[in-house]
């Protein structure tokens, strides 16, 4: 029994999402505010910001805006961003869910070397979002909406670049 448990217990599993493949030197991030290529107002804040909160809360990095203080730096530009309905109301006709698309262009580099430690010239998060039937509360939620939007983003390109797919 204790030999299985303990074969068990060391197969080599771990949580997903918590490894980094980042050289074990990287201590600081600079993650400056990414370069807004669309006509969405303050995208770009909304997911830096996002960025940062999931960088500090997933990784062991200190991150910084001022890449001279980094040892290394994160830059990213927002090339799209689109909304489309995917499922409508039967009875009123109106949109029920929208299917939210971000194209980005990210690089991690060394500051000293500048080596690429990530890159990824077509980062697409997709995701959908459930609206409101409601008209007054839809205009409501546009605010919470970009805000579970950026979080979604960050969290799935923090875990790209940890992982270095």
């Amino acid at each position: 029994m204790i030999a299985l448990a303990m074969l068990l217990a060391s197969c080599g599993y771990g949580v997903g999402g918590r490894a980094s493949r980042l050289p074990p030197g990287i201590k600081v991030i600079a993650v400056p505010s990414l370069v807004n290529k669309t006509n969405r107002y303050r995208i770009e804040q909304r997911l830096t910001e996002a960025l940062v909160r999931e960088l500090l809360s997933r990784t062991k990095y200190r991150v910084v805006a001022n890449p001279e203080a980094a040892d290394a730096v994160l830059r990213g530009e927002i090339d799209a961003i689109e909304a489309s309905s995917i499922v409508f109301d039967p009875t009123t006709g109106r949109t029920t869910t929208m299917l939210v698309t971000v194209t980005t262009r990210v690089r991690l580099e060394d500051r000293e070397t500048h080596k690429v430690l990530y890159r990824n010239d077509k980062f697409v998060f997709r995701q959908p979002y459930e609206t409101s039937t409601d008209i007054a509360s839809f205009f409501q939620e546009e605010g919470p909406a970009m805000d579970r939007l950026a979080h979604d983003f960050a969290s799935r390109l923090v875990a790209d670049v940890l992982e270095n797919f």
